[in-house]
């Protein structure tokens, strides 16, 4: 009865084990694909606050005829 219980504890911590390390590979990945979107993001970013630039044009600061 020992032997069997011993088997499974065996058993169940291989199974822990195996299940850590497929988490562990998965959390890797993950930082991988969000530090690639992150440097993606920072990109458009950027970009967009150029075209902003170019795109809006500077409007003189005068009185309204009226004034």
């Amino acid at each position: 009865m020992d032997d069997t219980r011993l088997e499974r504890l065996e058993i169940l911590a291989a199974e822990q084990e195996r299940t850590i390390d497929e988490l562990s590979v998965q959390i890797a990945d993950q930082w991988t694909e969000i530090d690639r979107l992150r440097k993606k993001l920072e990109a458009l970013i950027e970009r967009f606050l150029v075209l902003e630039e170019h795109a809006t044009p500077s409007a003189p600061v005068t009185k309204p005829p009226h004034w």
